[in-house]
């Protein structure tokens, strides 16, 4: 089971990148279907496109959707840059600061050795 799960992550890694030449291939497969039923250009047999039309198309459909997922990756990483970005704020340094709490006001509580309880119901 690992191993075919393994296979499966590994072509859909490949198939990312590789799309241009699946769309290709698909297209030389299936090239005489492609020029009969869905070339644009059927109906002209003078042009001799015979589903080059298609196939351009589909290229420029699988480029439009490369671009897209990599803005998004874009907007991914400078979102993450943004969050995970420590600010660092200084403040200017002052040479002469005179002590105004030499006596401080405030006194700490003694230290309570006994443990909390909250009140019974």
């Amino acid at each position: 089971m690992r191993k075919l799960t393994a296979i499966f992550l590994i072509f859909a890694l490949l198939s990312v990148g590789f799309s241009r030449y699946f769309i290709y291939a698909g297209f030389v497969i299936n090239k005489n279907y492609i020029a009969a039923s869905l070339c644009e250009n059927r109906n002209k047999p003078q042009l001799h496109c015979k589903g080059n039309c298609f196939l351009m198309k589909k290229i420029k459909q699988a480029q439009q959707s490369e671009k897209s997922q990599a803005q998004q990756t874009k907007k991914n990483n400078l979102y993450e840059a943004l969050i995970d970005a420590k600010i660092a704020v200084t403040a200017p340094l002052v040479k002469n600061i005179k002590r105004v709490f030499n006596n401080p006001t405030f006194i700490y509580p003694k230290k309570s050795n006994s443990v909390f309880e909250p009140p019974q119901a």
